[in-house]
């Protein structure tokens, strides 16, 4: 039985990375018949939607929009490449980036519960590290039960980011790339393929949502 429950927690939490990671290496080939690298692209659309103030910089965590920094942030290979996943990255963290230009709530409300998150987390790691002591101290299961409580609310935050964060995503990817893109900028033959990166972008954090869940179901059950 634990062997099971292990091996779906693996399914769970590493094939969508798997996945993701598959999906835009698959399209990440070089395409000498695009006009302009993921940089560029980014930077005209930026451009397009009066968002020149936000700045355009190469990074090594990961593709992502900084709404603090205004900045959109590409990884060297969707920069400067000239491929479907750099064209489709691109367009998915410049949506993110009209998003906030356009004050979205979707955005807002999950900028704001992150804030609060970074906040929980710490509380989480010190509480979590106390548990065991305070497990003692309680000495009845009504104080353990509550202390168990106290780390199940505080794990229910960072479920809350996480799942406030997909349809963010899903609108970044389908609600502003994929229209985008389709007006003149790649091909009808492509659109397959970008609506596959879309998605995988899309779904980039999904492994973190399913991680939290988990995390909380497992401290959930040892209320009971």
């Amino acid at each position: 039985m634990i062997v099971l429950v292990a091996v779906l927690f693996l399914a769970i939490t590493i094939l969508p990375q798997l996945w993701v990671r598959r999906i835009i290496q698959r399209h990440g080939k070089e395409r000498s018949d695009l006009p302009g690298t993921g940089g560029e692209l980014a930077r005209h659309l930026l451009n397009r939607f009066d968002l020149a103030y936000v700045t355009i910089e190469i990074t090594e965590q990961g593709d992502h929009y900084d709404p603090e920094a205004k900045a959109v942030r590409l990884q060297k290979r969707h920069h400067d490449g000239r491929s479907l996943s750099a064209a489709a990255v691109a367009a998915h963290e410049v949506g993110h980036a009209i998003q906030d230009g356009r004050g979205e709530r979707g955005l807002q409300w999950r900028q704001s519960l992150a804030r609060v998150a970074v906040q929980t987390d710490r509380l989480a790691f010190w509480f979590f590290l106390a548990a065991p002591v305070l497990g003692i101290l309680a000495r009845t299961p009504a104080a353990f039960a509550a202390i168990l409580g106290i780390g199940v609310a505080l794990l229910a935050v960072r479920v809350l980011v996480n799942l406030a964060t997909l349809p963010v995503e899903f609108d970044a990817s389908f609600g502003k790339a994929l229209p985008i893109l389709r007006e003149g900028y790649l091909p009808e033959t492509e659109l397959p393929a970008i609506r596959a990166v879309l998605t995988a972008a899309a779904f980039s954090y999904v492994a973190g949502a399913l991680i939290s869940m988990v995390n909380l179901a497992r401290w959930i059950g040892l209320l009971r």
